[in-house]
């Protein structure tokens, strides 16, 4: 949620009730990582909101054009109600800040600020690494320290270190593979995609230890490849 910038807003339909509308959706998250939407009330989906504010937006990774259903994507659910006025200048400064060609619309009198109060979140981080989240953990939750810089770190492992991954997933996790593909990584481990003689298979590794920024995770992940190389 912290990494991406647009989603899909899901409302419930006025002119075909029960079925879902959906929307392309910027947004901006406030402490709580709710996401905060400035909208128009000639909109579609605003309209749909009046009626039913429950709703849900659908966040993908935004790099995962090269593989979809490999990358990670986020469902957030919960009611998208009117920002009390008093909230609303912090709200309109966190927007702004994202989108600063918002300050020419920002202020005519059909524009009004949203926020999405989250109920539940479903989370898929892959092939195979899916599950619920409570809305009290997210609510708690704070970005990752490599969120930033893992688009980088992916890129570099995949296009310099594809036998490392292969080797790390051999000897600590037990699957023999002809290609490995980093497909996510955080301070405490990585999401690996593997190509073995049985198809497709995706796993993650942990790190020996939590790591905060690029340089740890480069010592640890030379630390972990030299201790695999030992390995009978």
């Amino acid at each position: 949620m912290y990494l991406g910038r647009l989603g899909s807003l899901s409302t419930v339909s006025r002119k075909q009730p029960g079925f879902p509308f959906g929307s392309v959706m910027p947004y901006a998250l406030d402490e709580r990582g709710r996401p905060i939407f400035l909208i128009s009330s000639m909109a579609m989906h605003t309209q749909n909101l009046h009626a039913d504010p429950r709703a849900s937006l659908l966040v993908t990774q935004p790099d995962a054009s090269g593989d979809p259903l490999g990358a990670s994507r986020v469902t957030v659910i919960g009611n998208v109600l009117t920002i009390p006025e008093l909230e609303v200048p912090d709200a309109r400064k966190l927007y702004l800040k994202l989108y600063a060609n918002s300050k020419y619309w920002v202020d005519f009198e059909d524009f009004s600020f949203f926020r999405l109060e989250v109920v539940d979140v479903y989370y898929v981080g892959g092939f195979g690494v899916m599950g619920w989240v409570l809305a009290s953990d997210y609510d708690l939750a704070q970005p990752d320290p490599l969120a930033d810089a893992a688009a980088g770190i992916i890129e570099h492992m995949n296009a310099d270190h594809k036998d490392a991954l292969m080797l790390l997933a051999h000897v600590l996790a037990g699957i023999e593979s002809q290609e490995a593909t980093m497909t996510s990584v955080d301070r405490l481990g990585f999401h690996v995609r593997l190509k073995t003689q049985d198809g497709m298979k995706g796993t993650r590794i942990a790190f020996d230890r939590e790591v905060s920024n690029p340089a740890e995770t480069r010592k640890v992940l030379v630390e972990m490849v030299q201790q695999a190389r030992q390995r009978p």
